[in-house]
């Protein structure tokens, strides 16, 4: 079916063209591209929730829980949750719908699981055109759950307006989930199993490190136009038990507030424009990655393997082959490639 007639459906309400256009936008740089193109004027709507966190910290709970309740308060969300690719087969397990069953049949309610297809810091690349076509599709709230990858995971604080991280205690040292990157990329701490020994004592471990953080940023200020928003809004430490819903209504309350802070101070304007930044970037990064790939295929540029032999050979270096290469991909991408 044609983009333009599944367009036509989804701005009807046709779940069934929703689904059909993320996976289409999943699947091919181009059509994400025409996507984006009839949708986009669309968006600007839905507020975006980032909930991160090592595995098996009970985020995909911590996730039902916030659905259930958004539902409740009588408004629409969207679920983007992330899961690892495996490096043999290229697929996934998607177990998040097993643990989101309760709201699947719900109208108000769209969960869409996605391999991460090898992509680093927690989101897959087509996680942002998605966010574009639930939006569009007018949910109130977008929630992307991410893989779980631990420190590296900080890609979704550039994409959400207020960021989760979800840690339990007892898990190691508990000191390590907070070191360089999460630290810096969390509006709200939730403490998850709060029945657990170490509960309190993981509360105030982050409260001590968040003091800490706090005077660094303050003598950084001195001298350096540092990030206003982490100075003028200190991470609250929530603890909840995600599975018996303790706690949820609280965590509710602080993320409204964290709203309330980011569309007030101007904040808000700042996150959208270091977004769309990113997102440009990851544009062009898929762009030019497309056409590298194509000259690097034998079946494509038969010559791409006349330039590695030189290379083998010695009578040419990777860097002159590459800035051969490039030129080519410039003309490439010239000429509408």
């Amino acid at each position: 079916m044609e983009i333009q007639a599944l367009v036509d459906k989804f701005k009807v309400g046709n779940r069934r063209a929703l689904s059909r256009l993320i996976s289409l936008a999943e699947n091919g740089f181009k059509d994400a591209r025409l996507i984006s193109k009839e949708l986009f004027p669309l968006t600007g709507n839905a507020y975006i929730l980032g909930i991160t966190g090592a595995p098996g910290t009970g985020k995909s709970t911590l996730t039902n829980k916030l659905v259930q309740l958004i539902v409740e308060n009588g408004e629409r969300v969207g679920v983007i949750a992330i899961d690892p690719t495996s490096p043999f087969s290229g697929g996934a397990l998607l177990g998040d719908r097993i643990r989101m069953k309760d709201n699947y049949t719900n109208q108000n309610v769209f969960i869409r699981s996605m391999a991460n297809r090898g992509r680093l810091g927690g989101m897959a690349r087509a996680t942002k055109d998605v966010i574009t076509i639930m939006d569009a599709f007018g949910f109130d709230y977008i929630i992307i759950e991410t893989v779980g990858v631990g420190q590296s995971e900080v890609d979704v604080y550039g994409t959400a307006h207020t960021t989760l991280v979800l840690v339990v205690p007892g898990m190691g040292d508990d000191i390590q989930a907070f070191k360089a990157g999460i630290m810096e990329t969390s509006d709200l701490f939730v403490v998850n199993k709060m029945d657990l020994d170490g509960a309190n004592k993981m509360v105030m471990e982050i409260e001590s490190m968040l003091d800490l953080n706090q005077k660094v940023e303050v003598s950084r200020s001195k001298y350096e136009n540092s990030a206003m928003e982490q100075q003028s809004w200190r991470p609250p430490v929530q603890k909840v038990n995600a599975r018996r819903g303790n706690g949820i209504p609280a965590l509710w309350e602080q993320i409204m507030s964290h709203r309330h802070h980011v569309e007030s101070k101007g904040v808000l304007e700042c996150k959208q424009l270091n977004r769309f930044k990113n997102e440009l970037l990851d544009i062009l990064e898929e762009r030019f990655k497309l056409q590298i790939d194509q000259i690097l295929d034998p079946k494509e540029n038969p010559s791409i393997l006349e330039d590695i032999r030189a290379i083998t050979e010695r009578k040419a270096n990777p860097y002159s082959i590459a800035e051969k290469l490039g030129k080519r991909v410039i003309e490439s991408l010239e000429n509408g490639a």
